[in-house]
């Protein structure tokens, strides 16, 4: 690898171990094995290094989890059953990449402060809710999977927000499919 790549792989070793607003230019010069004045010859600045790498960390989480998402179940779209067996297995995301997590929720803090990463995250937000949609009902017509998939990310956001503040206390996947069927009986009333 040459400079440029060490000091990208080392930012995102920092982002996993100490966070964003914890991680500093010395930090990534150390985990990358290069000099500090690197950092500026190849990315202008710490905070852009910190963007690019938080971006490739989020695309590389996103692949993995449309994968695992996407695994055929053996269960029929659109059915309980393929919801609660999905959401088991986000929740399992949150298990394995939790510094990934709670980094991402860290700089949504920031993103008053951080235009660019506004951007990159609002662009990688509309991109998230449509492929969830498409991971729950693969027969859903646009328009539906565009309305489904907010609503998917709204759960995705909210179980992730209650699953790190209190793990063993934030709901299951059954928990979410009965609350929403609840919910949905309650409209025909």
């Amino acid at each position: 690898m040459g400079n440029r790549e060490d000091l990208l792989a080392g930012a995102k070793r920092c982002l996993y171990e100490k966070g964003y607003t914890r991680t500093t230019a010395r930090d990534i010069a150390a985990a990358s094995g290069t000099s500090l004045a690197s950092i500026g010859y190849h990315f202008r600045s710490t905070k852009a290094l910190l963007h690019e790498a938080l971006v490739d960390i989020m695309r590389e989480w996103g692949d993995e989890l449309e994968r695992a998402l996407g695994a055929d179940t053996g269960m029929r779209s659109g059915s309980q059953e393929r919801f609660e067996a999905i959401w088991e297995r986000v929740v399992g995301s949150f298990t394995e990449r939790r510094p990934l997590w709670a980094t991402q929720f860290e700089v949504i803090t920031q993103l008053d402060h951080l235009p660019e990463m506004r951007e990159a995250f609002g662009a990688g937000l509309e991109e998230a809710r449509y492929g969830l949609a498409e991971i729950f009902d693969s027969d859903g017509d646009p328009e539906s999977l565009r309305v489904t998939g907010r609503l998917y990310q709204t759960l995705l956001s909210g179980l992730l927000s209650q699953w790190l503040i209190d793990p063993e206390r934030a709901p299951t996947g059954r928990d979410l499919a009965e609350a929403i069927k609840a919910v949905a009986a309650g409209f025909d009333r």
